[in-house]
Formats: structure tokens, sequence, C-alpha cells
């Protein structure tokens, strides 16, 4: 199967939240394909972070697609609120509610729907979904903090995730998410993946259209 274009999404979790706008703005110049917003709502992880009027006020300085994650209990609960500002959004197969429905909820309005699965959680959970969702994304950090270092184990449900796609009828997109830099992209590409999140490695970088070439291989 050939190789799929590899997609980088900065997370604006680890941009400077006073400088939103042109933080949106610097990696959307230097080559970013999506931008991705970590949603938190202190329940489902143990961190607050932003939620729709942040959203949609990175939203103003792009026109690339806003890939938003869900770290949240209720997910079905506020997905309203998101799609009006959204391309695609994940929710958690450990969270409280009706997986189906909330995929369903997503995909009818015209978006990417994706189910997430944290470290601990085994990816056969997502199974069931198959055909429902067009993002899996599995964790490599645990949800919650960026800055964690990447769990290199987590690299065998997405060997998984591709074989799911390829003995079945499902075409989907395997996102990573945590500790993503220039040698865990590389390793994650290898084994699959796709769509790339990161954080801390391309907010923090010197040179930012640099590091995003990296991160593709280039």
């Amino acid at each position: 199967m050939p190789r799929r274009k590899t997609i980088v999404a900065p997370s604006i979790l680890a941009c400077d939240f006073s400088r939103l706008g042109s933080e949106v703005e610097r990696v959307d110049r230097a080559g970013a394909d999506w931008i991705h917003c970590d949603v938190m709502d202190g329940h489902f992880v143990d961190n607050i972070s932003f939620g729709p009027a942040f959203v949609e006020a990175a939203s103003r300085h792009t026109k690339l697609p806003l890939d938003v994650h869900l770290m949240i209990e209720r997910p079905d609960h506020y997905i309203p609120r998101f799609l009006p500002l959204a391309a695609s959004i994940t929710s958690h197969v450990e969270a409280q509610h009706d997986i189906s429905r909330t995929l369903a909820t997503v995909r009818g309005a015209g978006l990417l729907a994706g189910l997430a699965v944290s470290p601990p959680t085994p990816i056969e959970l997502a199974k069931p979904f198959l055909g429902q969702f067009d993002i899996l994304l599995v964790m490599t950090v645990n949800p919650g903090f960026g800055g964690q270092p990447f769990l290199t184990a987590m690299l065998e449900k997405v060997a998984e995730a591709v074989r799911w796609r390829e003995e079945g009828v499902f075409d989907f997109h395997i996102e990573v998410d945590g500790g993503i830099n220039e040698q865990t992209a590389a390793a994650s590409v290898q084994s699959g993946a796709n769509l790339l999140v990161a954080g801390t490695s391309v907010f923090k970088a010197a040179d930012t259209a640099a590091e995003i070439r990296k991160l593709r291989g280039e």
C-alpha cells in the first residue's frame, strides 16, 4: 500500500495563549496542515485547557482545518458548540457517551469524526466502531498535559490499526498525539501513522518551518 501524505497538526495547547492569534498565524505561515485544539474539562483529565470561545478565536487567524480533540467526560453534550468551528472532532472511547451516536452527529454535520484511545486502553475497544470514524487517534502519552515523553509501546496500536485498514474495507487517518518530535514522528510514520499532532516541538522550535518539514521527513 502506498505511503499516505503526512499531515502535521500543531497543537495550540503548547502556544503562548497571550499571543494566540499571532501564534496560530506563525504555524500557518510555517507550513502546518491542520491546527489541533486540545479541549480538557478537568474531569476526564486532570487539567483544564480552553473551550469553544478560545477555538473560535483561533479560527479567526487561519483558514487551516481545525482538528478538535475533546478530552472531556461528556463529549456528546458539548459537541454542538464545536460543530460550527471545526473540520474534525475527536472524542474518546473511554468517555461517558453513546459512541456511535456521537460519531454520527459529527459526520452528520459534514465533519470528520475521530475516536481516540488512551495508553492504558486496549485498541480493540475501538474496533466495533470501524466504519463509523474517519480518524483513529492513538494517544502516545497519557492525556492531560503537554510535554510528556513519547510512549514507544503505543506504536503497536498504530500497527494494529494499519492491519484493520488493510484487511477491511474501511479508510481512516491514523493520528498520534503526544511527545512528537523529529525522531518519534519518523517512528510513528514508519509504523503507519499519517497524522501527527505536535505541540512543544513546533511552538518552541527556533525555526518553526524547518521543524514542520522535519516532522514530515522532508
